[in-house]
């Protein structure tokens, strides 16, 4: 029992660093109907602009780390903020009131340019990044289980900040001016404009808060991983999840990776054996799609009916 208590606890906490990047792409879809290709990139860019900036303010300049990284913090923040106001002023802007598919194409465009300026003003080498967070492996429950229970540290922290993020994320849209504007906006786009709300200031908005949420991401998967071109690909894990929880529930991106993540351990475990191993890769793809032959909207989106 400790050894399935184990391996379920892995995969839940491995499913929490999946649902920081589903969440990037629920919260742009949920605003503005558009499925962000770019995601990815947006996770590259902002933890490569962290660990660049903390490389040159801890080394070159001898800043104490404590100051180093609040800086880093702020420079990332201040990258995301411009990436989301080019995406804004020279994409969206200019293709208010087009199709869908076309939106989506053009998110692809915006990924592999963002994705070639990160590397070429910040670097494509491997960065390790250290931001003070434990990433020693720890034994839980011994008083209950024979052994105990391994966890790493760096995934406790993980899920940490994921909780603390979706409390600051659902705060922010209920409570606030703005995230009800951004509610509004992605109930009816036209209803939103005729009361005054402004389109391309709510798009802004949504992308730098996607921004933000791409940079938690990049520092949670940095630390773990190293900063390198393969953060980019973490989306592709990501997009199991946002069709199982839904594109456009917030709380089903977190759902849908804790299943996704406590899925594929238990499988790779259990049934890998008997199969070859190797579940661990695909698992995820073809339980999301099980998922829209029977339930395409995913467990908590919404059912979009379009009357003709």
């Amino acid at each position: 029992m400790g050894f399935f208590i184990e391996v379920l606890t892995g995969g839940l906490l491995a499913g929490v660093l999946y649902s920081l990047v589903a969440l990037g792409f629920v919260l742009i879809f949920k605003a503005s109907g558009v499925f962000n290709f770019a995601q990815g990139a947006m996770v590259l860019t902002a933890a490569l602009a962290l660990v660049r900036s903390l490389e040159v303010m801890q080394g070159k300049w001898g800043w104490p780390f404590g100051v180093a990284l609040v800086a880093a913090f702020a420079f990332a923040g201040a990258v995301m903020a411009v990436v989301a106001w080019g995406v804004e002023r020279l994409v969206l802007r200019k293709l208010v009131n087009q199709e869908g598919i076309i939106l989506f194409m053009a998110t692809i465009g915006v990924t592999f340019f963002i994705e070639g300026l990160a590397q070429t003003v910040f670097g494509s080498d491997v960065y390790p990044l250290h931001i003070g967070l434990p990433k020693e492996p720890m034994f839980i429950l011994e008083a209950v289980f024979d052994g105990g229970v391994l966890v790493n540290q760096l995934d406790v922290w993980a899920g940490v900040i994921a909780g603390l993020l979706v409390a600051a994320l659902a705060v922010f849209f209920q409570r606030t001016r703005v995230g009800r504007a951004l509610r509004a906006v992605a109930d009816d786009h036209a209803a939103a404009q005729s009361v005054g709300i402004p389109l391309n200031q709510i798009w802004f908005i949504v992308w730098l808060v996607a921004g933000l949420v791409a940079l938690v991401a990049g520092v949670v998967w940095g630390s773990k991983l190293g900063v390198q071109f393969s953060l980019s690909l973490v989306a592709l894990k990501a997009l199991p999840v946002v069709i199982l929880g839904g594109l456009t529930s917030v709380p089903g991106a977190i759902i849908g990776g804790l299943i996704i993540g406590a899925g594929e351990k238990l499988a790779e475990v259990y049934v890998g054996p008997s199969m070859g191993g190797g579940i661990e890769i695909w698992f995820a793809y073809v339980l999301a799609l099980a998922f829209l032959l029977v339930r395409p909207q995913g467990l908590f989106g919404e059912k979009i009916i379009e009357r003709v």
